[in-house]
């Protein structure tokens, strides 16, 4: 049994989130700990809210709210939609907590001990028409290296570049439009990072399996242009992690806070000390996972972001973690993937284009999204949603396979042997060949699996579904009943047990699915099929089960065509 340490990219405060946003980070990363926690590993999932910072206090100013309410009521509504899309997080936690200001407090001042902070008066974009400094990200124009036209302050999100609001062209408030800005010196505090560049090239250039775009993405921002810059930890706002030095305060900078991608990642260490708070369990509980020097050398810790999120897990947090000079846990994996795109555009959580979790559940199951997000995962490239496809895969995969073979065979048992599993019989060759395909399959889904290949294991996944249906389909019970009613019921056990393995698998993709095909053959019985021969055995003879309701209905031309018309436009 390994122990497996496993981060979601945590989403922003400012809103519900759209299924792009899930596809990128939360829902892959459940996938895998679901699937680790099956294998018998030992796993810890953590995730959490992103608080701090100008979008948290504007989003909270329009809801004419404090902002530290506004965030205690996202983090309901976020925690509430990640429990209905079924996301087994062991913790899902807040960066505005104290245990993540503790901890963000105590890295800078780890990082000023190994004189790795240094005070800089910089110049910073002050809008007359909003009455502030802005932060960069709230800075929009033209970026000087692709011409993409809504370009941030700090970073374009069409190229990636890492930009400063001063290299923008054209630049202009993204609160008021305004572009009436006055550029002002400020002090700020910046993390040294190009005083470990070797050491996090060196560190980068280890990870040998790590995925093409993760790796390509951290060696840009490495190497690219000027390569590896300072970057500013702090800003002039009021809502965040207040700048100390440890306990003690930082003399000048008494009204600002770190900047929140500085302790944004820290909460993804801060979230397990919430996580054993919470539980009245000892430090040691958590440290075990995050120290080396106590117990967390034999941790594999995977990390789950969208490409945007790269340079800041491959880089920036790495700084901060080396350059404490302390044990802490690396990261090994990085799982990176593309956008989702939406029916010919983008899904935009500011503008409010596609569908959006909480409008997904009120259409349908979590299942239906699960599945079609896991098996279209943007993983080598971007992929799109698409009605019609969205259609196509749930009728086809979900109801035409899975839950056409489920119906069939329990409908058939119930009708020919009564409501239990019947006992006659004897397997033949027919079973033998589909027992080899099976054992050939899963081991492929397995591997997929290990290597978080997510659309190569819903392949592998589907195929093994499609396996119970041409079984069926060859060995025909209903024909061979009339003439050998018990080799009909040999088929017939076999099949009823092949549900259960079905549910066993396909738990870390649908696991709400998965818990109706386990109610209906009236069992608890989770165990991998690592030996399949046995786990095709697992019921016995004159074990009950019932038929269970549709396990997944089809969509109808109508539905798809209101759907599409509902969302083609801005959420409101």
């Amino acid at each position: 049994m390994s122990r497996i340490l496993i981060t979601s990219a945590i989403p922003y405060i400012n809103g519900i989130k759209h299924l792009g946003n899930l596809v990128g980070s939360q829902l892959p990363a459940d996938l895998y700990a679901r699937y680790m926690r099956a294998r018998g590993h030992e796993v810890l999932f953590l995730c959490a809210t992103d608080e701090h910072g100008t979008p948290a206090e504007l989003a909270a100013a329009k809801a004419n709210k404090p902002v530290a309410d506004y965030c205690a009521e996202m983090w309901a509504v976020q925690k509430e939609l990640s429990d209905g899309f079924g996301l087994s997080f062991d913790k899902f936690g807040r960066s505005s907590s104290e245990q993540n200001r503790a901890l963000t407090q105590h890295f800078a001042e780890k990082l000023a001990d190994a004189g790795l902070i240094e005070e800089v008066v910089e110049s910073q974009v002050y809008s007359h028409a909003d009455g502030r400094f802005l932060p960069d990200r709230y800075i929009e124009g033209t970026c000087p290296n692709c011409g993409y036209d809504k370009a941030r302050g700090d970073q374009c999100e069409n190229c990636t570049k890492q930009l400063d609001p001063t290299d923008l062209i054209e630049p202009r408030s993204a609160i008021s439009g305004s572009t009436d800005l006055e550029v002002r010196e400020t002090k700020h505090l910046y993390l040294k990072q190009r005083s470990l560049r070797s050491e996090l090239a060196d560190w980068i250039e280890s990870k040998h399996d790590w995925p093409i775009l993760t790796t390509s993405i951290a060696k840009k921002w490495l190497n690219d242009g000027d390569g590896l810059q300072d970057r500013g930890i702090t800003r002039d706002l009021d809502w965040g992690v207040p700048v100390k030095r440890g306990d003690a305060p930082w003399p000048g900078m008494e009204d600002k806070v770190f900047y929140v991608w500085f302790d944004a990642p820290i909460e993804y260490i801060a979230c397990a000390k919430e996580w054993t708070d919470g539980l009245g369990r000892p430090d040691a509980e958590w440290e075990r996972w995050w120290r080396t020097d106590k117990g967390a050398d034999d941790v594999k810790y995977v990390q789950f972001m969208g490409k945007d999120n790269v340079p800041f897990h491959t880089l920036s947090f790495p700084a901060t973690i080396i350059g404490s000079r302390e044990p802490w846990k690396m990261v090994d994996f990085i799982k990176s993937f593309n956008y989702l795109n939406y029916d010919g555009g983008q899904f935009s959580t500011s503008q409010g284009r596609g569908v959006f979790m909480d409008q997904a559940l009120e259409i349908l199951p979590a299942d239906y999204w699960r599945w079609w997000l896991l098996s279209h995962a943007p993983e080598s490239s971007d992929s799109e949603f698409t009605w019609e496809n969205f259609q196509t895969s749930v009728n086809k995969d979900l109801a035409d396979v899975l839950g056409n073979f489920v119906s069939r065979i329990t409908k058939f048992c119930r009708s020919k042997f009564g409501a239990e599993i019947p006992s006659t019989g004897e397997w033949g060759a027919d079973e033998e060949a589909l027992i080899a395909r099976l054992e050939e399959g899963l081991a492929k889904f397995s591997t997929q699996m290990e290597a978080i290949e997510v659309r190569k294991a819903s392949a592998e996944l589907r195929a093994l579904w499609a396996l119970g249906n041409e079984y069926l389909q060859s060995s025909a019970p209903w024909s061979v009943y009339k003439e050998d009613p018990d080799r009909a019921a040999a088929i017939v056990r076999l099949a009823l047990n092949l549900v259960r393995i079905y549910a066993v698998i396909s738990a870390p993709f649908i696991p709400e699915a998965s818990a109706r095909m386990l109610s209906s053959m009236n069992t608890l019985d989770m165990e991998w099929p690592d030996d399949m021969r046995a786990a095709l055995n697992a019921l016995p003879a004159g074990h009950e089960f019932v038929v269970p309701e549709v396990l997944f209905r089809k969509i109808t031309d109508e539905e798809r065509e209101e759907w599409q018309a509902k969302f083609s436009g801005r959420r409101t």
